[in-house]
């Protein structure tokens, strides 16, 4: 019976643990979602208040992670990501995954929140989808390589602890500032009118370039294997922190021109 015992407070164990580790992540898109909700016109936030019955983007900006360990929403898994071919200096249509990628998953959610005859229920997951992928959007390696998973495939220590390169920029950097969203949200950049627009002009794919030319220069600066810390946290912690400001600058451009 106590060999029983202790083999299902084992079992509970790497549970809770697995789920403690799925939840990484979740800071940088909450600060994303926060930081997009102060640029909302007062239409979008009407509109929005509406759709998440009185939830704020940031309470549903995980959702797209969330629902990933129901086989019901497996089918969505592809569309966290786009890998653009190696050789290709352009997204091409043709080329992109048959089960769709993030480029398809942004303009399917804004095709269902203009369509008029969309349920609400519809719109509201649709919704909640777009807070999210925006803010994998702007994580360079959503943008990276095929042959490696975005990153995942390269082994790196982060400080003295395994990782690989995609989740150190998902949310160990992040984690380690140990500041809540609304800290990060708070704190971004202060920024003139001139410099919000130039951040918000540009289309969907200017956007998937610039993740994907930054995430070229990563990959350029990593390799298996490697001792990250201190010092690749003073290089790139300001990175990830105008990249969570410009995620949500342009969720709040797309969301405003979805409810003009």
């Amino acid at each position: 019976m106590k060999k029983y015992l202790f083999t299902l407070l084992f079992i509970f164990s790497m549970i809770f643990s697995y789920a403690a580790d799925a939840d990484w992540g979740k800071t940088g898109h909450r600060a994303t979602a926060e930081i997009a909700e102060k640029y909302l016109s007062v239409k979008a936030k009407k509109a929005i208040d509406k759709i998440l019955n009185g939830h704020g983007l940031a309470f549903v900006a995980n959702y797209g992670d969330d629902i990933k360990s129901d086989p019901a929403y497996r089918k969505y898994n592809p569309w966290h990501y786009v890998n653009i071919h190696p050789d290709s200096e352009e997204y091409v249509i043709e080329e992109a995954s048959e089960d769709g990628d993030l480029v398809h998953a942004i303009r399917k959610c804004k095709e269902v929140l203009l369509d008029k005859n969309a349920s609400i229920e519809e719109k509201q997951f649709h919704l909640k989808m777009l807070v999210h992928f925006m803010g994998d959007l702007h994580q360079p390696f959503h943008v990276g390589h095929a042959s490696d998973k975005g990153g995942n495939d390269i082994q790196v220590r982060w400080f003295n602890d395994g990782s690989n390169i995609h989740r150190v920029w998902d949310s160990e950097m992040i984690d380690f500032y140990q500041m809540s969203y609304t800290e990060l949200a708070i704190n971004t950049k202060e920024l003139s009118r001139s410099q919000i627009k130039s951040i918000q002009d540009g289309k969907l794919l200017d956007w998937v370039y610039e993740s994907r030319e930054m995430a070229e220069e990563l990959y350029a600066g990593v390799n298996s294997g490697d001792k990250l810390g201190y010092t690749y946290m003073y290089h790139h912690m300001p990175t990830v922190l105008a990249q969570l400001q410009k995620g949500g600058l342009r969720l709040a451009k797309i969301l405003n021109e979805i409810y003009s």
